[in-house]
């Protein structure tokens, strides 16, 4: 098991980073814009490499918004957001693939990943919860892990 590494962030930042890249997902489907979909891929891989503690769209409301509305501490993992934000980052990227090489395909696989990046902003982020199965104790069915 790897322990967990918590990371403290304001409240609302993180609301912010989860809802501003679902909604650009939804408006690169919806507008057709598959450099915004690129986009979203660098700002997760970026957010992936500098833990999300620095990520930009932390950085971003913290040093701007956050000023007046913190809104709280939310206290996260950060192993396994790092994993998230790396699984996102791959995710968009094999989407912008598939947009240039096939993109009937590619809008499809972003309805996908705009709907899984709705359900992360919701509060139910499936990438961090397939983080914990791997890296716990307890049995995980799903994938076969025994404790």
């Amino acid at each position: 098991m790897i322990a967990c590494k918590p990371v403290a962030v304001q409240r609302n930042a993180f609301h912010f980073c989860r809802w501003s890249l679902a909604l650009a997902l939804w408006v690169a489907l919806f507008l057709r814009l598959p450099w915004l979909v690129a986009a979203c891929a660098v700002i997760l891989g970026a957010s992936a490499a500098l833990t999300v503690s620095r990520a930009p769209m932390i950085r971003i409301y913290t040093e701007t918004l956050g000023r007046a509305w913190p809104g709280g501490t939310e206290i996260l993992d950060a192993r396994a957001m790092r994993f998230a934000h790396g699984l996102g980052a791959a995710m968009c990227a094999v989407c912008v693939v598939l947009l240039v090489a096939w993109p009937r395909g590619g809008y499809a696989f972003l309805v996908a990943v705009a709907t899984l990046k709705t359900v992360g902003a919701l509060g139910f982020c499936s990438a961090v919860r397939l983080y914990g199965c791997v890296n716990s104790d307890t049995c995980c069915t799903w994938i076969g892990k025994r404790a």
